[in-house]
């Protein structure tokens, strides 16, 4: 009687662990993503994300004026010339008050709301433009991976509020990764806002998501093709902010 050899089923693959995952983000992006894919994660990059957020935030404390900051935000706005000295000083003094809150409030919170928001975004249009058929914990998981990179932005945040002199660092654009920093001054608001966009650590950011969201589903999505669909997002938002900035100016 003939006999059949049984082939074995192909074993598991090992999955990467939490920090392998934050280091492969860096190092080797593909099989990062893959495996991301396979079993989305988010606690450890949401986290890391966050304690970095509140060090920014308790370094702009130590580091800046609230009320300098606040006494220039009103003198550049286009109703300064409507308000008395008074008027002006009680809204320099509110805003020396609420800043350091909010910074706070923007450091534990804007980490993980960020993340929702664009994964959420970035979930829809891979599946309307390239059919990646994705859920969100997928996307939730490749973009809080590929987010990792901004700790490098806030630790050069931090390291430049600290060896620049009090007072001198733009808290609005710190530090020079992207085209704004270089405008001259007196440049158009509306400009400033768009060369503001076109910032290294972001194309970083879409890459990897292009990256990871070709990484799920490779027979839909082609690398470059992935790519081009989150830099696609990038360019709607950049419209819509840029646009806002024109009008509001």
């Amino acid at each position: 009687m003939a006999t059949t050899t049984a082939t074995p089923a192909p074993e598991p693959q090992a999955s990467i662990s939490p920090l392998g995952r934050i280091i492969g983000v860096f190092f080797s992006p593909k099989p990062t993503f893959e495996d991301i894919g396979r079993k989305p994660s988010w606690l450890l990059p949401v986290a890391l994300m966050t304690v970095l957020g509140l060090a920014v935030a308790f370094a702009l404390n130590q580091r800046v004026d609230w009320r300098d900051i606040a006494g220039k935000r009103i003198e550049a706005s286009s109703r300064a010339s409507q308000l008395s000295q008074e008027q002006k000083d009680r809204q320099i003094e509110m805003g020396a008050k609420i800043s350091p809150v909010i910074s706070y409030c923007f450091g534990l919170l804007g980490p993980v709301l960020i993340t929702l928001i664009v994964g959420g975004v970035m979930l829809g249009a891979f599946n309307l433009l390239g059919g990646a058929n994705a859920n969100f914990r997928v996307s939730f998981g490749i973009v809080s991976h590929a987010f990792v990179v901004s700790i490098l932005s806030s630790l050069l945040f931090i390291l430049v509020l600290y060896l620049k002199p009090p007072g001198t660092v733009d808290v609005e654009n710190p530090v020079a990764t992207n085209l704004g920093s270089f405008l001259p001054e007196g440049t158009a608001k509306w400009l400033v806002t768009l060369g503001t966009g076109i910032d290294l650590f972001t194309f970083w950011i879409l890459i990897l998501i292009g990256i990871g969201f070709a990484a799920f589903n490779p027979r839909k999505l082609k690398t470059g093709s992935a790519i081009g669909i989150a830099f696609v997002v990038w360019a709607v938002w950049e419209l819509i902010r840029t646009g806002f900035a024109f009008i509001f100016s």
